[in-house]
């Protein structure tokens, strides 16, 4: 759990959030490993007063003084710079990520708690246990080894670090993390506290320290799944790189309690159709879904009936052989969705088929994109598009600064908010989409790509963590709850940097972007 000294109202907000409807996504073939629960909570309001771990790994060397492969801030607090100064593939199986963190500011800045593992909720504050990389082609986020209730990162006490980084100081910390598939060249680095670090080169060298006794150590990888849906809300899919799970609306194919097809049920059947031919998988799975209105009487049969109608028309417009189709109805019992509301009733009806993700046809060419620096790093960058809003009666700006293709059909927007007004203003409406619900914590998930000509809509990703009583969903972008539930504040002319990580649409080259209330703006895609 994340803890600062906060005031009544923010822990009403944070708590407001928490124990939500969680989605359910694709199972996978390896599944993902929760780490274990770790040390006690420290006090909010101070460092954190564990005893280090018995087993010590070689110490943090200090801040590397080399250059930078990689740049970014973070988002709450802009002179909290990280850096990427190592990339090391061990073995050709484990990677050693190494980060340099600097104050740029002029108070002490405490950095722990900006790095603690989320998902983990490991309770004290001393690890960099929220250094990780995003396996792209396997759509995994992969998170720091696991000993026992430790993590094969940096550790505050044990490697001799202050709770504070002095202005103008830096430190080194590092994290090791299993290599991703695949053997690529560059990879995604990802941290809570800012907008991820893509194409970073990996180097096969020794690295610049010594490794950490890698016996008896628990990978961990979660899941990530990509949601698109219909604009004409027929259908909505989530993607996590093996499997479609395509969620078929009910109310589009039924009439209401009837399980007898519509007219324009067929078209929308024709559509997934096309799918599964294109896939290679031989098994495909319907299961019926009911919203919380009426009873386990009414809606367990109904999702049945319902299941078996779409099953045995699907057979019939599906052109490839030997294929095994199943249908089973679960009633109300796997909510995608809070039932709270009518929008996400509404999408709790459905019928969902699940198959083998087809292959993905190849981008086209796009613009070449360098390693990641913060605006203002490097050579100053044209400005992207801007858009205008307000927000508590301040005018607001939102411009993107970059929409970058990541392989495995993934890619991540960044984007920056700037209150242009002369008053401190909150943007709460960037956590106010229609799933917000869905998450553990709340996060900036309103923003939506579109592609028009294939009117499709894409959701920010999902990160699926394993959890005692099932599957627990946390939003693949900007961070908005615990330590970082000021990010939504902003001082008069104050900016922000904001991210989200979506599925590409495999032949777009351009996107509509469309971020809370701001205006829709049309962004090119680079590569």
């Amino acid at each position: 759990m994340w803890h600062k000294t906060l005031t009544a109202t923010s822990v009403a907000l944070a708590l407001a959030v928490t124990g939500c409807g969680v989605v359910p996504l694709p199972s996978a073939a390896d599944p993902a490993t929760r780490p274990p629960s770790a040390a006690p909570t420290p006090t909010p309001s101070g460092p954190a007063t564990t005893a280090p771990p018995s087993s010590a790994p070689p110490a943090t060397p200090a801040a590397d003084s080399g250059p930078a492969l990689a740049v970014t801030h973070s988002t709450e607090t802009p002179t909290y710079k990280i850096e990427v100064v190592g990339l090391n593939r061990v073995e050709g199986a484990h990677l050693l990520v190494r980060l340099r963190l600097s104050n740029t500011g002029e108070k002490d800045l405490p950095w722990s708690a900006d790095l603690q593992d989320n998902f983990a909720r490991n309770g004290a504050f001393v690890w960099a246990s929220g250094i990780g990389v995003l396996d792209a082609q396997a759509r995994r986020w992969l998170m720091p080894y696991q000993r026992g209730e430790e993590c094969l990162c940096t550790h505050q006490d044990r490697d001799g670090l202050k709770y504070f980084i002095e202005p103008g100081a830096s430190i080194g910390v590092y994290a090791v993390v299993p290599a991703p598939s695949g053997n690529p060249a560059t990879a995604t680095v990802v941290t809570p506290a800012a907008p991820p670090l893509v194409n970073v080169p990996i180097s096969d060298d020794p690295p610049a320290m010594e490794m950490p006794d890698l016996s008896g150590v628990t990978p961990v990888r979660h899941l990530v799944a990509t949601p698109s849906e219909a604009l004409d809300k027929s259908e909505e899919t989530a993607d996590d790189g093996r499997q479609l799970q395509v969620s078929l609306s009910s109310d589009v194919l039924f009439a209401v309690d009837k399980a007898n097809l519509t007219g324009r049920a067929r078209t929308v059947l024709a559509r997934t159709a096309k799918l599964v031919d294109a896939s290679s998988g031989t098994t495909v799975e319907i299961a019926g879904h009911a919203d919380s209105t009426g009873t386990d009487a009414i809606n367990d049969p109904l999702s049945r009936r319902r299941a078996e109608a779409v099953r045995k028309a699907l057979a019939g417009l599906v052109s490839r052989d030997g294929l095994r189709f199943t249908a089973q109805g679960y009633g109300s019992r796997r909510p995608l969705y809070s039932n709270d509301e009518e929008e996400g009733r509404r999408r709790n009806r459905r019928v969902t088929v699940t198959f083998a993700k087809p292959r993905q046809a190849a981008p086209p060419p796009t613009a070449a994109a360098s390693p990641s620096t913060s605006p203002g790093e490097a050579t100053a960058a044209a400005p992207g598009p801007t858009v205008s809003a307000r927000s508590e009666g301040q005018p607001f700006t939102a411009e993107i600064t970059g929409l970058r293709r990541l392989p495995g059909g993934l890619g991540v927007l960044t984007y920056r908010l700037t209150n242009r007004g002369e008053r401190e203003a909150w943007h709460h409406r960037l956590n106010w989409s229609s799933e917000w619900m869905s998450y553990r914590y709340q996060a900036a998930s309103n923003v939506r790509l579109t592609d028009q000509a294939e009117r499709r809509q894409y959701l920010p990703g999902r990160i699926e963590v394993a959890g005692d009583d099932g599957p627990v969903t946390y939003c693949a972008c900007t961070e908005m709850a615990g330590v970082r539930l000021s990010t939504g504040k902003f001082a008069p002319g104050e900016a922000r940097e904001f991210w989200s990580l979506f599925g590409l649409p495999a032949t777009a080259s351009r996107l509509t972007v469309k971020i809370s209330d701001f205006p829709a703006t049309e962004v090119a895609v680079t590569g």
